[in-house]
Parts: C-alpha cells; structure tokens; sequence
C-alpha cells in the first residue's frame, strides 16, 4: 500500500515514532532520498523513539557506514547510510545481511544494495518549494492508518510524543500510549466507524460522573481518537497481583451497575433484545457446531428468543457497555472505576452486564463471589430473586455461546488461535447456566453439540487461518 503526505519536521518524526512503535527483529525501512532530504532526522526520531528514556544521540553514519543501538526490549536497531558503500560486497564486511534477519534495520540510500530486502518499508523523501516542506511517500502494509495516525497526532499538538503499543482486543482496534512534554495519553486506532459512538458515550458517561476517558481530541471521520490515559491498573492485573483483593472489587463493580442502572437510557443506543439476543447466538451457530466436526445448532437462536420473552422481557432495559469485564476496567483506588470500550453500549435486561463481569472468558471468578454479587444486585434493586436469576442463567447462556462461536470465527477466519485456550472455560459457563429448570429446552438443545475438550480444540486450531 502507497501513501503520500506534505509534512514538516513535526510530522515527519511523528511518523518516524509511529512506525518505530510496531517494528520487530527483520523488519527493515528504505530511507530514500536526495542529500538533505531529511533520511537522517527520520532515523534518529525513530531511534529515539525505540530507547525511549535511555535515548543516546543518534549521529548520522555516512562516514561510519553503519551506527548500531539496542532499545529496552533488546532488540538491535541498524542505521546504516550506504552513501560511500563503493560495491556491494562490501556489505558482508559490515554484517548487514545478518542484520537484515535478526535486527530492525533502517538503511539509506538503499540504491546501493543489489537486491532489496522483501517486505521491506519504503520511505521516500522529496523537497518541496517550500524549504520547511518534504513529500514523504510511504508504502507499507497498512500505509494509510500509519501516515493517519502521525497526522493527527501532530495536528493536535502531540507530534513529538513517544508511541508504544497497548494490548488490543478481538476486533480490529489498534491502542497507542503517547508519552511526551504534555504527559500521557492513548491514540485509539479504529476504521470501523466506532469512534463517534465511543465519543457519544463517553460525554454520557462523563456527565452522569462515571469513569470514563475525558477525550483530548477526535478525528472520527478518520477513525482516530486521542483520550485521557487512566493508566494500566487493569481489574484483570490488580486482581493477579493480590487475588485477596477480590471480593472487595466485585462488589465495587455491582455497585458501579446499581449506580449505573438507576439513570436513565440514553437515547442513542440501540436495543438488546430478545430478537437481537438471538440474532447474535447465530454467531454460535455458523462457526461453532461444523468445527468442532458436529452438526446443528439452528434451534438455539429461537429457543433464546423464546426464553427472553417468557423470564425477562417483563424488566424495563437498563444501559449494558456490553464488553463489561476485568479487561475493560481500571483500578484507581477510591475513585470511580476506569472505563474502556463501551462503544457498544445497548439497552438490555440489567442481568447482561453483570453475567460479562461474573462469567468472565478470560479468568475464572469464584463461584461464591458471583453468588454473593448476585445477591447483592439483587438486595439493592429489589427486583424479583426468581426471575432475575432465571433471567441471569439465560443471558449468561447467550453470551457464553456467541463467545465461543466468536472464538471459533478468530482462529478460523483471523487466524487468531490464542481465544481457543478460553473455550473450557467459556464451555463452563454454559453448562452452569443451562443447569437453571428454566433453561431445559436449551439446555436439551446445547446437549446434542460436542463439547470444546481437548481434541475438538485441536481440530479447529489444525485449521486456523494463516
């Protein structure tokens, strides 16, 4: 992919610093360009950007040929200028090639080389009549969301920010956390069109006194939000490093959803019904069954329908962020709960959220603690025990089964294989809830389909997408 952008030297070395934040060991960069284009302010941004606090200074090496440095991670990084390089062969006196393997690589004047490294990035630098101006042409995979990114990054005043990389999630979503004179922030990178209802919420959120993100600056159109960094206290974390800390956490977090449940439904989400309920377990249906070598599964999405109209449709929704779990939520102490990811806010039954937080895919919550939470929600809304917990068992039946069928998608079509691991799990949940009276029907349904033990999950990982 080719992209082509005017920039200063701001938003060159915020692209420089983009692309030094998702490099590996032999990835390489071509700086080409003529005598003063800017190859070697590039470079030294990018370098800088790889050691971060232990930034050495990064001399231009036409006369060294070659100037090597290790960032934190240890990784090496090669900045090689081949302006004096006289033959080709003189290359394997440097050891080039070996780094071309093992190290990233950021060579200039790449007409030097006889062959060109494959896969390598190209940037290309070319003056402009203005003197403070270069164009810059990119071809990288993904070209387009890199030069975005740097754009809007210097245009809101963060050019000269460090950029790591932050731990995403099952979609396509991409996280930045930039560091620089101005603090922290994270550069949310999402094409799908997410962005305005991310940003619709959180003024929600925000208003209603939640703990959501104040936004520093938005680009929706391009898909780009930079947002205020609530840090790294995950829930997930804070509950790893002291697991005594549970209890305490989960009730704060049924008490977040009282709080947030008694406000009013915004009128900008959509609804979480029992249609829509079972719209979405087709997911379950179309991925799950035929990988894990059975057949069937059609008769759950109007079972599920079915169900919600009998033990909760009679509830008025309540505001569900949908992704509600230890992963999508930040620790700060006495403060209110961080939140993250909740673009895909709906109105549902008030059991929806609290299901995602108990029967969480990604680690195992005691089954009292979720006992004790369940009462808990129950004696602070007074709503019936009965239906509620019927209605509980049926939601977290729903979610637990579309999860698996999302699971199976990613390694079957994402080539994402490391959601399989969670699958046991997630088959528990289901199993617990299916065990509720009210749910028989379901439950005779879901009984004729494998379970994911050890060799169906095999079977859908020997054909992971590569």
């Amino acid at each position: 992919m080719t992209t082509r952008l005017t920039a200063d030297e701001t938003l060159t070395a915020a692209l420089a610093r983009m692309l030094a934040a998702t490099l590996r060991p032999g990835d390489t960069i071509l700086l080409d360009g003529p005598v003063g284009a800017g190859k070697t302010h590039f470079a030294r941004a990018f370098v800088r950007a790889r050691q971060g606090d232990a930034a050495e200074d990064v001399p231009s090496p036409t006369f060294t040929l070659v100037q090597t440095y290790h960032d934190p991670q240890g990784t090496e990084i090669w900045h090689a200028d081949l302006y004096r390089l006289t033959d080709p062969s003189e290359l394997a006196e440097l050891g080039l090639d070996e780094a071309l393997t093992d190290a990233v690589c950021l060579i200039e004047w790449p007409d030097r080389l006889d062959r060109l490294p494959d896969g390598a990035i190209t940037v290309s630098i070319a003056a402009q009549a203005d003197p403070d101006l270069r164009e810059i042409t990119l071809i990288a995979p993904d070209a387009d969301r890199i030069a975005a990114r740097a754009a809007f990054v210097a245009g809101a005043g963060w050019g000269d920010a460090r950029v790591l990389p932050l731990a995403g999630d099952a979609s396509a979503r991409r996280f930045f956390r930039l560091t620089g004179a101005r603090g922290s922030a994270v550069l949310m990178d999402d094409p799908s069109g997410a962005c305005g209802p991310f940003a619709a919420m959180t003024d929600w959120l925000r208003g209603h006194g939640f703990g959501a993100p104040a936004i520093l600056a938005s680009d929706p159109t391009a898909g780009l939000l930079l947002v205020e960094d609530l840090g790294d206290d995950l829930v997930a974390r804070v509950l790893e490093r002291d697991p005594g800390m549970a209890p305490a956490v989960y009730d704060r977090i049924t008490d977040f959803l009282v709080d947030l449940h008694r406000r009013p439904v915004p009128g900008f989400v959509a609804a979480l019904d029992g249609p829509a309920l079972a719209e979405q377990v087709g997911l379950f249906a179309d991925w799950y069954p035929q990988a894990a070598g059975g057949a069937g599964g059609d008769d759950i999405a109007p079972l599920i329908a079915a169900l919600h109209a009998d033990l909760a449709a009679d509830v008025p929704p309540v505001l569900a962020l949908r992704d509600f779990h230890a992963e999508n939520l930040l620790w700060r102490g006495d403060a209110p709960l961080g939140l993250v990811d909740y673009q895909d806010a709906v109105a549902c039954h008030p059991a929806y959220d609290l299901a995602s937080a108990l029967q969480d895919a990604r680690r195992a919550v005691d089954p009292g603690i979720e006992a004790a939470c369940v009462g808990r929600y129950l004696a602070a809304t007074g709503l019936d025990p009965d239906r509620f917990r019927a209605a509980y068992a049926l939601l977290g039946a729903q979610r637990n089964l579309r999860i698996l069928g999302i699971f199976t998608r990613l390694c079957l079509r994402d080539g994402k294989a490391r959601y399989l691991d969670f699958m046991p799990r997630v088959w528990g949940y289901v199993r617990r809830n299916l065990a509720h009276p009210a749910l028989a029907p379901l439950a005779q349904a879901v009984a004729a389909l494998p379970a994911p033990d050890a060799a169906v999950i095999e079977r859908i990982r020997a054909r992971c997408a590569r």
